[in-house]
């Protein structure tokens, strides 16, 4: 077997490091040791997420089913014999899987037998079974849980205010898909799907905890299997243009309406730096969270209650601030953050304001690296981003206000706004 060379990677201010390398098979593999810890946590993930909507070949591209990505997801964990969380149970790990909308990703934590676990990770991961009759059954299964996000006003506000905001791109339909896209997905589709998006040299394995990296390379070199053949593409679907429409409203079994003020960003590149997400994040806390003058003046009017938050939601070919809680006055909310971003646009931040945010963005970042579920996240985001854990912090300790102003410029554009609103049963 070909010499593997492993890299460490170390932050001298944080004190961290990590080890990462290539494997023979085409897999990246990170691993972040924390001796003394009484668990380990592993994430096997994909690129490969909801916006993923079409197979890229030199003969053009075949559509796919919104929600694809995600049935895939559900249907991996099963096989002709005992299904993968029943072989996770057996050890006493706790198992589970998610699906975004730019990856799919399956992990576990355990306290003991992380070598079994991990190559119960690895085997079912790389080993597909799907017949037509278990697709059928798994479709009326998703069905109930699209119906039910369909009923959570908090998704509902954001996907409804996703729709407002970008006319194409595929960030604005629900992660699990319509039941009417479900219904054209097969087994012979989801194999096809698992060829093109599940190569290993699409797919990154992140551990952290109290685990030797050689522990995880002879895991590895023991079940990796390599895949041939180029990994599916992401397409680029720009959205360049602002919302066609900037209002939309539903009526739900909720006490207090709830409201969710988006900010579309107009993208010159597919992809933001970490830099302009640093930004951006800061930015935000800056002029909305819960130490700004801004929030303060919503509080005491009575616009919002302490559930007010603020969000820079990005990806490939998507960028947008989010603003949102429960008030009274949902319409007067919205116009008084829009109001007061805009003038902050053309004046500036303040400088105070600004240094207090990254310092508290900094100290939050520090404690996260106690969070070996967290750090696992962490490694996989930035490896998909070509980045390195510390890139962010790096990010963190160098960005100056002049940066930020020109960032938050770009950011609050007149006319980029929605509003999307739920509002309580109209009463009989």
């Amino acid at each position: 077997m070909t010499e593997i060379i492993w890299e460490e990677l170390r932050d001298a201010a944080l004190e961290e490091g990590y080890f990462r390398c290539k494997h023979p098979s085409g897999l990246e593999i990170q691993v972040l040791t924390k001796p003394g810890y009484s668990t380990s946590y592993a994430l096997f993930s994909a690129k490969y997420g909801s916006i993923d909507t079409a197979i890229l070949s030199h003969g053009g591209a075949r559509e796919l089913p919104e929600g694809t990505a995600h049935f895939l997801e559900h249907k991996l964990f099963e096989s002709e014999d005992l299904d993968a969380f029943a072989r996770f149970a057996q050890t006493g790990a706790s198992a589970n899987a998610f699906t975004s909308f730019e990856r799919t990703a399956y992990l576990f934590s355990c306290a003991a037998h992380f070598d079994k676990n991990l190559a119960i990770l690895l085997d079912f991961v790389q080993s597909p079974y799907f017949t037509q009759a278990t697709v059928e059954k798994e479709q009326g299964i998703i069905g109930q849980e699209i119906r039910m996000y369909q009923d959570n006003p908090g998704w509902e506000v954001m996907f409804r205010l996703l729709r407002l905001l970008y006319r194409r791109h595929p960030v604005r339909v629900d992660i699990a898909g319509t039941e009417e896209s479900i219904s054209e997905i097969t087994a012979e589709l989801l194999h096809e799907c698992y060829r093109n998006f599940y190569n290993l040299h699409n797919m990154v394995l992140c551990v952290a905890g109290d685990v030797a990296k050689e522990a995880v390379l002879q895991a590895a070199n023991a079940l990796l299997k390599p895949t041939g053949g180029e990994p599916a593409k992401r397409r680029r679907m720009p959205d360049p243009e602002a919302p066609a429409q900037t209002y939309t409203e539903r009526r739900m079994p909720v006490a207090v309406p709830r409201f969710m003020l988006g900010w579309k960003e107009a993208l010159e590149q597919p992809e933001l730096s970490e830099e302009e997400t640093v930004l951006a994040d800061l930015i935000l806390d800056a002029l909305t969270g819960e130490c700004s003058a801004l929030y303060e003046q919503l509080l005491g009017q009575g616009l919002i209650n302490t559930g007010f938050d603020c969000e820079f939601f990005s990806g490939y070919d998507y960028a947008c601030s989010l603003f949102g809680g429960e008030s009274k006055q949902p319409k007067q909310a919205a116009a008084l953050v829009e109001q007061t971003l805009l003038e902050a646009s053309a004046k500036g931040l303040d400088a105070e304001d600004f240094e207090c945010a990254r310092k508290k963005a900094y100290g939050r970042l520090v404690m996260e690296y106690n969070d070996i579920e967290d750090l696992a996240l962490r490694m996989t985001d930035a490896y998909f981003a070509g980045n390195d854990l510390f890139a962010r912090a790096r990010a963190l300790r160098d960005v100056t206000l002049e940066q930020a102003n020109g960032r938050l410029r770009r950011m609050f554009r007149p006319g980029w706004t929605a509003l999307s609103v739920i509002l309580p049963l109209e009463e009989e």
